[in-house]
């Protein structure tokens, strides 16, 4: 498979309230650091080379950025980053970002905000440092099962003033989902999910295309590995497929997502200029009946 030439245009499109995109975009949690993700003493990332990267997506078609103030390492923040890579940014690109959990400048996990006062805080960190006036669209993260309507609630108040001009959730179960949507409209849901993962989250992946809201799989290729990466051997079905599409294990994860269902996005991170090519790329392939047949009963057998 050629990679050389494939933008994120052949990945299709998906609206975000008003807001078109390309169903391949960029999760920056990988640009500021090697190694794992979201550590206090992680190595940070080479400034100049994650510019580029982000440049080079842009280029490649990419008009859908996933950030957080919170991605950051010694040195770099993932905001100040795009800020300085895209500024001033196409008037296609959406910038996703989402608030909830926090680190202090050490970069320790500190406990999630809760209180309007504390989500506006994050809210308004992050548009000072992607120099913006609004935010594209905002995720809630959050811990649990608990209720989520005064958090979310808060972020419909700063949408009514103009912050934010759409609102998501993530990590969230539908009952959650649910009481959001009886707030303020949402326009995304971003849940772990990917071949081998969390394969309970097929209905809720269905529900969301029928109630028009994308779903944002993260981790799709980490796994179980999450912000560390990818930590275990790939499964022979994988590679299977991708022998016979002469491509890599990390584009089928990737292909797979997109195939189950027109709604659903992909946020693939990386700080390597080839590895974006690559992932960009996936949004291209498609996979026949048969490897999602394949992939499928590996789905569930490994989840």
């Amino acid at each position: 498979m050629t990679t050389q030439t494939i933008t994120a245009t052949e990945s299709g499109t998906w609206t975000l309230g008003d807001l078109t995109i390309n169903r391949i975009g960029f999760g920056a949690m990988r640009l500021t650091q090697h190694g794992e993700a979201l550590a206090a003493d992680a190595v940070p990332s080479d400034r100049q080379r994650a510019i580029g990267v982000l440049r080079r997506a842009v280029e490649l078609g990419v008009n859908h950025i996933d950030t957080a103030a919170f991605y950051f390492s010694p040195l770099r923040s993932a905001n100040e980053l795009i800020n300085r890579a895209l500024a001033p940014y196409p008037d296609d690109l959406v910038i996703t970002t989402k608030v909830g959990p926090g680190r202090d400048p050490a970069g320790h996990w500190a406990s999630h905000a809760r209180t309007p006062a504390q989500l506006r805080g994050q809210v308004e960190e992050n548009l000072r440092q992607l120099g913006r006036d609004h935010l594209d669209v905002v995720n809630l993260r959050v811990l649990g099962t608990d209720s989520i309507a005064e958090r979310f609630g808060a972020l419909a108040d700063l949408r009514a003033a103009g912050l934010i001009r759409h609102l998501g959730v993530s990590n969230i179960h539908p009952e959650q989902l649910a009481e959001a949507r009886a707030i303020a409209p949402v326009v995304c849901v971003q849940n772990p999910y990917g071949i081998g993962m969390r394969a309970d989250q097929g209905e809720f992946v269905r529900t969301c295309g029928e109630q028009g809201i994308a779903f944002v799989p993260f981790y799709a290729i980490a796994g179980t590995g999450r912000q560390v990466g990818v930590v275990n051997t790939e499964a022979a079905e994988v590679l299977e497929v991708a022998r016979a599409h002469g491509v890599s294990a990390a584009q089928v994860r990737i292909a797979w997502t997109l195939h189950q269902g027109p709604h659903v996005l992909a946020i693939p991170g990386t700080g390597n200029p080839d590895h974006l090519v690559a992932n960009v790329a996936a949004g291209a392939l498609r996979l026949t009946e048969a490897d999602l047949a394949v992939l499928g009963d590996l789905h569930r057998r490994e989840a």
